[in-house]
């Protein structure tokens, strides 16, 4: 028979191994639905970061707690934690199981339910109890569906609906999870532009004073007309003989 559950209630868990089973129907909202699990000790927070089960842990190092995973069932998604009470450690008072949406609050969630099975009667067995989930406000991102505890050497489940509007993050860190939020690294600086060499300067004349232009060598060797020369001064004849007398050599 399966206990419909309320919020606050409890029924003893007689089952050594249990799953609870995160059940929503997806919409184009909220596609996504995590389920996870904390190990609280006698203080209420967990022993260390390994006692958190979720999608990055999704196994606890003693191999008593764990996720099955999701998968879809008609128009239904599941995601499952698996628990073996009867080989949980005795420092371990509670379980919670957590349900988180990607930052998306819950109101976007339809059909939001917890179903508790013994793990020993198959897939297809009725539940050991159902817990229609209905958030407080919507706003949650992350929410509480319900604890497994100890209470006089049994376990027992309780019906909780609890909700974080800080996600799944401010809920773990409120039980003593350690959450790295060191800082993204600086991006890496622009490289500067390769300097531009300057053009070179011109050439400075001789004495600050114009040059002539170099005449280019004669091909084959033959004798070439000399280039005129800028300023009017007299200039060798082609065969090679003396300038031309001017009148400041008379005599």
């Amino acid at each position: 028979m399966t206990h419909a559950m309320l919020k606050g209630s409890n029924v003893p868990v007689e089952a050594a191994a249990v799953r609870a089973v995160v059940c929503w129907s997806p919409s184009p909202e909220v596609s996504v639905v995590d389920a996870s699990a904390l190990l609280l000790a006698a203080d209420g927070r967990v022993r260390s970061d390994d006692d958190f089960v979720f999608y990055n842990q999704p196994r606890h190092p003693s191999g008593t707690v764990w996720s099955l995973g999701k998968r879809r069932l008609g128009s239904s998604m599941r995601d499952t934690i698996q628990a073996d009470l009867a080989r949980v450690d005795t420092e371990v008072e509670r379980v919670l199981l957590v349900a988180s949406a990607e930052s998306l609050p819950f109101e976007g969630v339809r059909d939001l339910r917890l179903l508790l099975l013994d793990a020993a009667a198959g897939e297809n067995a009725e539940p050991y109890a159902s817990f229609e989930i209905r958030p407080e406000t919507g706003a949650e991102t992350a929410l509480i569906c319900g604890e497994l505890y100890r209470r006089g050497g049994e376990w027992k489940f309780r019906a909780l609906g609890e909700g974080y509007s800080n996600g799944l993050i401010g809920l773990a860190t409120d039980f003593g999870i350690t959450v790295d939020e060191s800082a993204a690294p600086d991006p890496a600086p622009t490289p500067e532009p390769a300097p531009v060499p300057a053009p070179a300067p011109a050439p400075v004349p001789a004495y600050g004073y114009p040059q002539p232009p170099t005449a280019p060598p004669a091909p084959y060797g033959y004798p070439q007309q000399p280039a005129p020369d800028p300023y009017g001064h007299p200039q060798y004849e082609p065969d090679g003989g003396l300038p031309l007398m001017g009148p400041q050599f008379l005599r």
